[in-house]
């Protein structure tokens, strides 16, 4: 195949780590006989710097003539107090407006050479392999009216949480079909005992469950599912959730894989005439500004995201399969960052990239 890739390597370790995830792509198309077109552009802090803009839109038509898009992080701390159409998140929040991606897909799987590495004891989270679906493009985060107001010398803020019918089904359909090829249980998490929000996402949800006989639905209370994926991760197959929830949960994921360096994720839109879905492809961590130029930011959430990037963008589950069981041997061969205490020196960035290449 012909891959057409932009990448946007943000703000801190986001260029570094996105360095070591093109190496690995480069090194599968190599040896999967593909061609690669990769073009790089500015989003985040970066553009604002250098353009103003957080998406500028140049970047934005880029991102639509690709074929998938493979971000690093976004965010630095001097934008912290800027109004919000001038902090390095709401290109990102634009970003993903533009191309449509409306369900974030952040599998957590537990890898034996990792359980130590983990705050929680090992026999709670070995075998863990699930997968957040988080709703992307509605919820409070877009919702209006919002804002920071002022009347008679008293102030208050306001922020909205508002869903269609149409934006739930679209997000959970996909849910579904993830349920349907994996182990056959989809989790609905809501709080519908208070919300309005969530209980029109649960009657929907349920009206879904009849077009998908073979897959088991259970519904859960997001503060009881806060709970249940430290006690007992290995009862969730997929999860699916709005915005906020899974913005929340899927970081509490981290803590189950051993390290927020760890996750990858896939935020994808409507399927393209070859059947694959519209993607961005991102690690769930920040920027980490403090360890920024450093050569010691964890690239494996960056490669991860490649692996997601080969499978649901291009359709190539051969290629994702060989960049994760590379990550696997480089983890059981404890060539790993220093977040993940390794037995000896940590490696650098670079030199953990380039142990998945040789993995390859």
């Amino acid at each position: 195949m012909h891959l057409k890739v932009l990448t946007l390597p943000g703000d801190g370790i986001g260029v570094e780590v996105t360095r070591e995830a093109v190496r690995v792509l480069e090194t599968v198309a190599r040896k999967f006989s593909h061609t690669l077109a990769i073009r790089e552009a500015l989003l985040g802090g970066v553009a604002i710097h250098k353009t103003g803009n957080p998406l500028p839109p140049e970047t934005e038509a880029l991102a639509i003539e690709a074929d998938a898009t493979l971000m690093g992080a976004v965010g630095l701390p001097e934008f912290d107090n800027a109004p919000p159409e001038k902090r390095p998140e709401k290109g990102l929040l634009a970003l993903r407006k533009c191309l449509g991606v409306f369900a974030n897909l952040r599998p957590v799987r537990t890898s034996k050479a990792l359980l130590d590495s983990s705050p929680l004891k090992n026999h709670l989270i070995e075998g863990t392999d699930l997968i957040i679906v988080r709703e992307l493009t509605g919820g409070i985060y877009y919702g209006s009216p919002r804002g920071i107001l002022e009347t008679d010398g008293r102030v208050s803020a306001i922020n909205t949480m508002h869903y269609t019918r149409e934006e739930i089904e679209r997000v959970c359909r996909v849910s579904f079909q993830l349920a349907r090829n994996r182990r056959g249980k989809l989790t609905s998490v809501d709080k519908s005992n208070v919300l309005e929000c969530s209980q029109l996402w649960r009657r929907v949800v349920t009206e879904l469950a009849t077009e998908f006989p073979g897959v088991t639905l259970d519904h859960l209370l997001v503060d009881n599912c806060a709970m249940q994926l430290v006690l007992n991760p290995r009862r969730f197959d997929v999860l699916v959730m709005e915005n906020m929830f899974g913005d929340i949960l899927s970081d509490e994921g981290a803590v189950l894989a051993g390290s927020i360096g760890m996750l990858p994720s896939a935020s994808i839109g409507d399927r393209r005439p070859s059947g694959v879905w519209v993607g961005l492809f991102e690690p769930v961590h920040g920027s980490a500004p403090d360890i920024a130029g450093q050569n010691k930011a964890n690239p494996l959430g960056a490669i991860g995201s490649v692996a997601a990037m080969l499978e649901y963008s291009f359709g190539l589950t051969q290629e994702a399969a060989a960049v994760n069981n590379a990550i696997e041997a480089v983890l059981n061969a404890g060539k790993v960052t220093a977040d993940l205490k390794p037995a000896g020196p940590p490696l650098t960035t670079v030199e953990v990239g380039q142990a998945v290449c040789e993995a390859l």
